[in-house]
């Protein structure tokens, strides 16, 4: 199959700072060469357009607070990984599996919160049961 041009796709800007953090995020954890070298490539693509923005008020602190969410998802999914592996599915599974919703939960805040700074053209819905 010939290679085809990637897809270029209207988003919301919550959305994109969004894909740039979890790549910086696999740009500081990933090792293996060929998939780095993809995730460097793909970075550049998208923080030549999302770099842009940062400068508006309060969208780098948002970005910032975006990145750590997603850094604790990371985590997260990483132990639910091991406990996977270990068919352990006691109460430390149930926590991480319940901190994976919290935890997207605020990540989908922040991206609204972003959307809105910038009055996005685009903004992400999320409508899920309530939790409290």
């Amino acid at each position: 199959m010939a290679s085809l041009p990637s897809p270029s796709v209207p988003v919301s800007w919550g959305e994109l700072l969004d894909k740039i953090t979890i790549l910086e995020i696999k740009r500081e954890r990933i090792a293996r060469a060929d998939a780095r070298a993809n995730v460097m490539r793909e970075h550049s693509l998208l923080n030549r357009i999302g770099a842009g923005v940062l400068g508006f008020e309060g969208v780098a602190a948002l970005f910032g607070r975006l990145k750590t969410v997603n850094q604790d998802l990371w985590e997260i999914e990483d132990a639910i990984r091991r406990q996977e592996a270990a068919r352990t599915f006691g109460g430390e599974f149930v926590r991480l599996a319940r901190a994976v919703y919290v935890k997207n939960d605020e990540r989908a805040a922040l991206k609204r919160e972003i959307n809105l700074a910038l009055e996005s053209e685009l903004i992400e819905e999320k409508s899920y049961a309530a939790i409290n």
